[in-house]
């Protein structure tokens, strides 16, 4: 099997990492996050010759998944089949069904609620052009917030878990830090150091990196 490849567009004014992640060889794929700015993410869908398959969500925040139902329409067009929609954890559907509110709250226009096809839990896997994710569920930053991760590959897709020299935000009122670095220290440090990673905002990175040099798990975490 081919290598994977990304390709990454930035999206929404919170400048949030939507991911185009397709198997090299059949260029069978999927897009993940797609908070909007979906011409941006269809045009790099043509460049680049993807296939998508499906679209996936690691977790309900509006610039994460503000733009999924828009992309799937688009998608959908001429299909027997709707593009599916999977995850996140359920327990982010308050979140999903709440974008276009949460929108509104901002100023921003054409955001829409996401309804999945398929939750996604702790232990279930995602396929992405026929490359096999496994799914850990990593809350703290949202209740149903998922990580996918392609041990094969050496590659993770990590959302708002974890960022270069930093780690999600946890502000919020269903936001809980002491559970996010827990997350983190047990199901993502345990990857290896050689796992790299692309996050939902900033440059991607290694769990080594951030293992020796985030300052959020400095001091035995």
């Amino acid at each position: 099997m081919a290598a994977l490849e990304t390709a990454i567009v930035q999206v929404t004014p919170f400048q949030q990492n939507c991911a185009i992640v397709w198997d090299g060889a059949s260029r069978r794929g999927a897009v993940v996050d797609p908070g909007g700015d979906v011409a941006r993410i269809l045009a790099a869908i043509e460049r680049r010759g993807v296939a998508v398959e499906k679209i996936l969500l690691t977790h309900g925040h509006l610039d994460h998944a503000g733009g999924a139902e828009e992309l799937r329409a688009a998608l959908s067009q001429g299909r027997a089949e709707p593009v599916p929609i999977e995850g996140p954890d359920r327990r982010d559907k308050f979140l999903l069904d709440n974008i276009e509110r949460q929108a509104a709250a901002f100023g921003l226009a054409g955001m829409g609620n996401a309804a999945p096809d398929r939750w996604l839990a702790e232990g279930d896997h995602a396929e992405i052009g026929g490359h096999r994710f496994a799914v850990l569920h990593c809350p703290g930053h949202t209740p149903g917030h998922i990580v996918l991760v392609n041990p094969d590959a050496r590659f993770a897709i990590v959302g708002d878990v974890l960022f270069r020299g930093s780690i999600g935000r946890t502000d919020f009122p269903y936001g809980d830090h002491a559970q996010l670095l827990r997350a983190i220290a047990e199901k993502l440090l345990p990857l290896g150091d050689d796992v790299a990673f692309v996050c939902g905002h900033g440059p991607a990175s290694t769990i080594g990196e951030e293992r020796r040099t985030n300052p959020f798990l400095q001091g035995g975490a």
